[in-house]
């Protein structure tokens, strides 16, 4: 297990280890009389989170809020084991999102047409959250850590429609799970974070704009860690967007019959995306959280839902 880093006065940044791999999906404890976890990773990252609490001194009736950015397994899929493991911690999801965890059953289906035997072997599944134990959040919800400390949820869809980031305003940090991309350590460059079914360019560029005029102090990936300079990594998510998108439009337009395998060997070729070039072990990261396939497959599909959409 990776130690836990303060990353912010009050703040530390947990690895969960999704398949057991490091610097590939985060959790963050934030201190306070009612201590708060963001993220809690995969079910296979139950273990981990556990030994990181542990390590940190929160025992099973300490933690107080478990809040997730977005539904998604890598970044929700422990919720439910947590939530039985932690008695006294409200789950706080986006309001969009909220009967997936009460019933995660189209979303597990959902998963495992997408991942198949990954599903089990690497992520894993999600139980159940209690509805009594379940907060719908919406834009602005503030939760309370004590002692002056609040969190404060903003809604920011565009990777997925149940997104929301999540600002300390103590010392001005900003959770912003997907919404700004991936930026993997051991690959150093920043990816948009594009999948289906929810991926909308309009949308996701204003939540970046929207995080821009926070000015936050400290900016958080949960894929992975802060960035040096959060408006500049703001800008060039927002360039990133457009170029990709750019790049799949021309595909299109060039051939009717364009397909997803074409539109993801364009965006590799234009972004240097060969997954060959890379070690095995940093290729297999990279394709599990940032695969060009999936980016390419969640862009053709807002491009056609935009061209069919009427015009007014």
């Amino acid at each position: 297990m990776s130690d836990a880093i303060e990353i912010a006065p009050g703040i530390r940044q947990l690895d969960t280890l999704l398949g057991g791999m490091e610097q590939l999906t985060a959790g963050f404890l934030i201190d306070g009389p009612m201590p708060a976890l963001v993220e809690t990773g995969s079910q296979s990252s139950v273990p981990a989170v556990h030994a990181a609490l542990d390590a940190l001194g929160l025992g099973p009736l300490d933690l107080r809020w478990i809040i997730v950015t977005h539904i998604h397994l890598d970044h929700a899929g422990a919720v439910g084991d947590l939530a039985v493991d932690f008695p006294n911690a409200t789950v706080v999801v986006h309001e969009r999102g909220a009967r997936h965890l009460v019933d995660p059953s189209r979303l597990i289906d959902s998963a495992s047409r997408v991942y198949g035997p990954l599903l089990d072997g690497l992520y894993g599944r999600m139980i159940p959250v209690p509805e009594d134990r379940l907060i719908a959040a919406g834009d602005g919800f503030r939760v309370d850590v004590g002692n002056g400390r609040e969190l404060v949820l903003v809604d920011s869809p565009g990777h997925a429609k149940h997104h929301h980031a999540v600002l300390d305003e103590q010392t001005g940090t900003l959770l912003v799970g997907d919404a700004v991309g991936v930026l993997l350590p051991d690959i150093g460059v920043l990816r948009p974070a594009t999948p289906p079914p929810d991926f909308d360019l309009e949308q996701a560029v204003h939540s970046l704009r929207r995080f821009a005029e926070l000015r936050p102090e400290h900016m958080v990936l949960t894929h992975y860690g802060p960035v040096a300079d959060a408006q500049a990594t703001l800008a060039e998510a927002e360039d990133m967007l457009h170029r990709w998108v750019e790049v799949a439009e021309r595909v299109i337009e060039e051939a009717s019959d364009a397909g997803i395998d074409d539109v993801a060997a364009a965006l590799a070729e234009a972004f240097a995306l060969d997954p060959e070039t890379l070690p095995e072990d940093i290729r297999e990261k990279a394709e599990i959280l940032n695969g060009v396939h999936s980016n390419a497959a969640g862009i053709v599909r807002y491009l056609r839902q935009r061209a069919a959409a009427p015009t007014e």
